[in-house]
């Protein structure tokens, strides 16, 4: 931006956070139009979603420590908090110092000196209740620490948690800043440890896996590539993907452009694998944008079956198309939703990646711990018994129907499988497969797959 001062990354974060609504917008769009405002993109990414992930802990810090409740602080004075607060307790690598002199910095931009000793002393406050920015969760006290890590924390001097043995969901709720009524759901299906693990990696930062294109390279070919350009990366040999370790701007990593590779998560990944679709086959990719798992069916097959894809979302199939064009990809024709049904198709097999609450993919969709309520996901389990049913009665007898979500709900998973069993007695479950979240190793999402198979007709 020539003759314009560019921003620090935690001015554009602030700024971000000043155009958000969580119960309407989605934070990454207001981030691309303000990024260009700044030469630490990455940095200012880190600090939004870093500050909205935990802004439930955040602003239970803020509210204890200020001794005000956060709706009563003037909103834009309250991001600038935030974002500071965010690194006093997350970025323990950042010096406690620059963290607070940059907030003051910026209050003094859009406000007086009133404003700006405010954010001076809400900021001093919390460090100084600060007595370890980094402590073995092991070592410390669950009250005192909110969780950084699957291993550290921030430890404070002052018990102002609720506590985790009485009262379990609301703990980890509020350290994990995710609906208290979801979480408590989780700990009436899994044990707490499981749902602890389930809390981290819905809060995690999550990587970015490469799923090599086998029509145009191999992963040795790729990763050659992707260390020539001294990209860090490290190889997930079970599922062949390439997790990237350090932030890069995909469009930008050698191999994008050629359709050397798709970016998809390992879990993601799975429906496909489970499936197994044949070559020859004609395959119905039924809710197809945005055509990540359409590619996988046709790199699977060799881009040697027949393959259909088609959404209800008319625009969003549009980036079907660019997918499959950038992975020049021949086996795959787009129809429009109405089209399809009108045409009376048969399949050897249908994909039916259904829209569902997201659970399993909280780290990547922020929004969703903010929207997400019981009643849309009741909501959501309607449509997903529709588009079963739908499935059923464009399948070919000795076909299978590959159902999966990327939620860990089970009224979106084995209970919608089990009703639909219940009403089509010539179907069978062949196999299904739920995947929790994780935050360790090779980290990945969650999400559940099911492989029903109709049988064949009698003579």
């Amino acid at each position: 931006m020539a003759g314009q001062k560019l921003k620090s990354a935690r001015t554009v974060a602030v700024e971000v956070l000043n155009h958000y609504d969580p119960k309407r917008d989605y934070a990454g769009s207001i981030l691309d139009r303000l990024r260009h405002e700044t030469e630490q993109g990455q940095r200012a990414t880190d600090l939004v979603f870093g500050t909205l992930r935990n802004r439930r802990a955040i602003d239970k810090v803020i509210a204890t420590f200020s001794g005000q409740p956060v709706k009563r602080i003037q909103v834009r004075l309250l991001n600038i908090i935030r974002v500071g607060t965010y690194e006093l307790i997350y970025c323990p690598s950042v010096k406690q110092y620059a963290i607070v002199s940059e907030a003051v910095a910026s209050t003094k931009d859009i406000g007086g000196a009133k404003q700006a000793g405010f954010v001076n002393a809400v900021l001093r406050q919390i460090t100084r209740h600060i007595s370890n920015r980094q402590i073995i969760l092991a070592e410390s006290d669950a009250e005192h620490t909110l969780p950084q890590t699957p291993m550290t924390g921030c430890q404070f001097d002052t018990a102002f948690l609720p506590n985790r043995q009485e009262s379990p969901a609301e703990y980890l709720s509020t350290v994990f800043s995710l609906p208290q009524w979801l979480v408590a759901g989780w700990l009436a299906e899994f044990d707490e440890e499981s749902v602890w693990q389930i809390c981290f990696a819905s809060n995690r930062r999550s990587s970015i896996y490469l799923r090599p294109n086998p029509l145009k390279t191999t992963i040795e070919a790729l990763t050659e590539k992707l260390r020539d350009a001294g990209i860090d990366f490290q190889i997930d040999s079970e599922d062949s993907m390439i997790r990237i370790i350090s932030p890069q701007a995909i469009s930008q990593l050698p191999g994008f452009a050629q359709g050397e590779f798709s970016v998809q998560d390992v879990s993601a990944s799975k429906p496909v694998r489970i499936l197994n679709p044949q070559c020859g086959w004609t395959i119905l990719d039924l809710c197809a944008a945005p055509g990540t798992k359409t590619t996988q069916l046709a790199e699977a097959t060799g881009d040697s079956a027949k393959i259909i894809a088609t959404d209800i979302d008319t625009k969003r199939l549009e980036m079907v198309r660019e997918n499959i064009v950038r992975l020049d990809i021949k086996s795959v024709d787009i129809v429009q939703y109405e089209e399809l049904l009108n045409s009376h198709s048969r399949f050897d097999c249908i994909l039916l990646d259904v829209p569902c609450s997201n659970t399993g993919v909280l780290a990547k969709r922020i929004e969703v711990s903010y929207r997400i309520e019981p009643k849309v996901v009741r909501e959501l389990a309607g449509l997903q018994r529709k588009l079963l049913r739908t499935a059923a009665e464009m399948l070919k007898p000795g076909g299978k129907i590959c159902y999966s979500t990327c939620s860990i709900q089970k009224t979106e998973n084995s209970v919608i499988v089990e009703a639909f069993l219940k009403e089509n007695q010539n179907f069978t479950l062949e196999s299904e497969q739920l995947t929790l979240p994780t935050a360790e190793g090779f980290d990945h999402d969650g999400g559940n797959v099911a492989i029903l198979t109709k049988r064949e007709t009698k003579d």
